[in-house]
């Protein structure tokens, strides 16, 4: 009998095992699975939720607002079932299918902290906001210059290459600027401003001395075709799938281009239980899943894992991994390992209406705005003295309907498809200190209902980002009135950590394993073949859409894993 059992346990890892493991399939586990499978390794990947099919399963997008039941607006189930994911902007009636149901996915708010998520194949890259912008060595030297959370051990040399890999096939539309805190990219055409936004713009770029500058938003929405996606039609209809690929995702991109290498194999319904760690070897050997349909568990194999499940996720992951090398998880002698929570905070910023260019229009629906990079602390002239680390503004202008009609039939429909007056409003997104206070747990008395324990999430902003949003406030009122806007407003909403969708760090990396998690190619100090290029591995969250960091990381990473592979390294 045991000679048996030992046949069919060897013939099972023989077929579960692979040369290379992704978990997750959003934006980092794509590109995980895009260079693991193009360099020839077999691949698995595991997505916890359902498959999501490129054009097929973007269900109802092409329907007008009228011909949906509730018109595209959530309803009481929408807020009921999902609490927190319908509060998100990109949630809607369409759109609902690519977000968790909250009561099936609990977590625990220790502090306010507002996760947003979705469990599919493609994961956020579905809804995902699009901008992309580089990261410059003022952000990868902040830590080292103002003592806060530990020196990067990178800087923008090391990466830069791998931003100029990434960005062609990702097709980001911009401009070029020579802007020394917001590095150029490899794009394609700019998308244009709007004929307020030019005007805005310019007033801007010449009433301040510090540099201050309005540029085009950069997009991951295609202004040409990239291969076989797009062009963007300018629906701004994005969140809820594209069937044109007319912007970067998963599933319109990288998961095509590793299932064209034959080498991938994809598995849905697949909750990644715990990484299997090899005492012997001192490397992980695979991972545990549970079937989330059938409840089932099951071991894969391989030499090398990447655990792209989102930052919180691959931080449940990694505590959840306990052996008696790692009693509180896995590569987690630091103790840094659920710490140093960060996300931007936004949800400020101030808006105003402008008289004039009443015989003006624009075109579409420009799934995209302005941006107005960092100008704060970047030099001597431009430090502040009540907080460190800075800020910048996405928005932009636009022209509303009439706000009045009085006429019947005919008469008050050409008046409803009158213009009205022109507005401008930008927003806010600011730098996020890495706090150690910061933090996610593992609640083993509260479980869900596939036995795992939940997440503590116990996260908050302090008086450095208090005092930033003053300033990011105020500025926002100011560039407006330079501009010569009117009946200026300001606001400050003061979402909770979590609501901007950028949450980042509780794996860091950095250079000494006492103090940091991954060293600086997103491997493990101490687990040499397991990599981590999501969220979870920023040192630092600067004020920048951080995804396109993510998939240069990953891009740079699955290089040297697969070198250090064929080296017989690990």
């Amino acid at each position: 009998m045991a000679g048996d059992t030992l046949n069919v346990n060897n013939k099972a890892v023989q077929q579960n095992t692979y040369d290379a493991i992704v978990v997750g399939s959003g934006i980092s586990g794509g590109w995980a699975a895009k260079e693991l499978c193009e360099k020839g390794l077999k691949t698995l990947v595991l997505e916890r939720g359902r498959d999501v099919r490129h054009i097929t399963d973007y269900t109802d997008t092409t329907k007008d607002p009228w011909q949906l039941k509730h018109h595209g607006s959530n309803d009481n189930t929408d807020k009921e079932n999902s609490p927190i994911q319908s509060k998100c902007y990109a949630y809607n009636e369409v759109s609902g299918h690519f977000f968790v149901n909250d009561k099936e996915n609990p977590y625990n708010q220790v502090k306010p902290f507002d996760w947003i998520r979705g469990y599919h194949v493609g994961g956020r890259s579905l809804t995902w906001g699009r901008q992309c912008y580089r990261w410059s060595d003022i952000d990868f030297g902040a830590n080292a210059k103002d003592g806060h959370g530990v020196d990067w051990p990178i800087r923008y040399k090391d990466i830069a290459p791998w931003y100029d890999y990434v960005e062609p096939f990702v097709g980001i539309s911009g401009s070029i600027e020579h802007l020394p805190q917001l590095p150029d990219g490899k794009f394609l055409p700019p998308m244009e401003m709007n004929c307020l936004e030019k005007h805005v713009a310019e007033r801007i770029n010449k009433s301040f001395a510090d540099g201050r500058r309005m540029i085009i938003g950069r997009s991951a929405n295609h202004t040409v075709k990239v291969g076989d996606r797009g062009p963007c039609q300018y629906r701004n209809k994005c969140h809820e799938g594209c069937p044109f690929g007319g912007y970067f995702s998963s599933n319109s991109a990288t998961l095509p281009a590793a299932v064209k290498t034959g080498n991938l194999t994809l598995r849905p319904f697949s909750t990644v239980q715990e990484v299997i760690y090899d005492k012997d070897t001192k490397k992980a050997k695979g991972v545990r899943i549970i079937d989330t349909e059938t409840m089932k568990s099951y071991e894969y194999y391989a030499k090398i894992i990447f655990l792209n499940a989102s930052t919180l996720g691959t931080t449940h992951i990694l505590l959840n991994s306990t052996s008696e090398v790692f009693p509180n998880g896995l590569g987690n002698s630091s103790g840094q390992v659920g710490h140093n929570l960060m996300d931007h905070h936004y949800g400020v910023g101030a808006y105003g209406d402008y008289d004039g260019f009443e015989d003006q229009y624009y075109f579409g629906r420009r799934a995209n705005g302005i941006y107005i990079p960092r100008f704060r602390n970047i030099s001597d002239a431009t430090k502040r003295s009540d907080y460190v680390r800075g800020f910048g503004y996405q928005g932009g202008g636009d022209r509303d309907r009439v706000s009045y009609a009085d006429g019947v039939g005919v008469e008050l429909k050409e008046q409803l498809t009158e213009p009205g007056k022109w507005s401008f409003g930008i927003g806010s997104w600011g730098e996020h200190l890495p706090y150690y206070e910061n933090k996610v747990t593992l609640n083993h008395d509260k479980k869900d209902k596939w036995g795992l324990p939940t997440l503590d999430i116990d996260c908050e902003f302090k008086e450095n980002e208090k005092a930033m949003r003053k300033d990011m406030m105020n500025s926002a009122a100011e560039m407006l009135e330079k501009a010569g806007l009117k009946n200026i407003g300001t606001y400050d909403s003061a979402p909770a950590p979590g609501f901007c969708i950028h949450e980042m760090g509780t794996a860091r990396m950095g250079k000494d394993p006492k103090t940091s998690v991954l060293n600086g190619n997103n491997q493990l100090h101490e687990v040499s073949n397991v990599f981590i290029t999501d969220g979870a591995c920023m040192a630092s969250s600067a004020c920048q859409n951080p995804s396109v960091t993510y998939m240069a990381l990953t891009a740079r990473a699955c290089d040297f894993a697969v070198k250090e592979l064929k080296k017989g390294n690990i």
